[in-house]
C-alpha cells in the first residue's frame, strides 16, 4: 500500500501525508511525511489524518506503521495519535517513532524531547521541548 491521502475543506488541501511499504518488513508502513496548513496548525487536523491512514494500513493487513520526526511539534502530534519514540534515529537526526508505542513510557517520550536540547530550535521549538521534557506522554485522541 503506497500513496497519499489529504484533508479538505472549502478552501482546499489543508494537511497531506504520503505513506509506503517499509522496504525490508513487509508487515510495517512507512508513513513519509505528514504536512498541515500553517493556518491550521494546532487543530488536531494532522494526527486526526494519521490515525485516517494507519486505520487503512491495519485494515489491509499492516501490524506496524512507522514515521521518522524532525521537530518537536511533530513528535508530539504523533504522541497523540498513538505512536511512541523507538529510541532510534535515521542519519539525517530524524527520531523514530512506531504505532503501536513499544513502551516503556513516560521514558522514552521524554527521552524524545531530550533529544531536541541541543538542536538550532526557534524560540518557540526551545519553550516548547521545554515545557514537555520532563512532562507525560499526551493521551492519545
Amino acid at each position: 500500500m503506497s500513496g497519499k491521502a489529504v484533508t479538505r475543506d472549502d478552501g482546499g488541501i489543508v494537511a497531506a501525508i504520503a505513506f509506503g511499504p517499509d522496504r525490508t518488513d513487509p508487515d510495517r508502513l512507512w508513513l513519509r511525511y505528514v504536512t498541515v496548513r500553517r493556518d491550521r496548525r494546532g487543530e488536531g487536523i494532522g494526527p486526526d489524518l494519521v490515525r485516517f491512514v494507519v486505520d487503512r494500513a491495519t485494515d489491509r493487513g499492516y501490524d506496524r506503521v512507522r514515521i521518522a520526526v524532525n521537530n518537536p511539534y511533530a513528535f508530539e502530534a504523533l504522541y497523540r495519535a498513538g505512536f511512541g519514540f523507538t529510541g532510534e534515529t535515521t542519519g539525517i537526526a530524524e527520531l523514530i517513532l512506531d504505532r503501536p508505542r513499544p513502551g516503556p513510557e513516560p521514558d522514552r517520550y521524554r527521552a524524545g524531547f531530550a533529544a531536541f536540547v541541543d538542536r538550532d530550535l526557534s524560540d518557540g521549538e526551545r519553550s516548547f521541548v521545554a515545557r514537555r521534557r520532563d512532562g507525560t506522554p499526551p493521551t492519545v485522541e
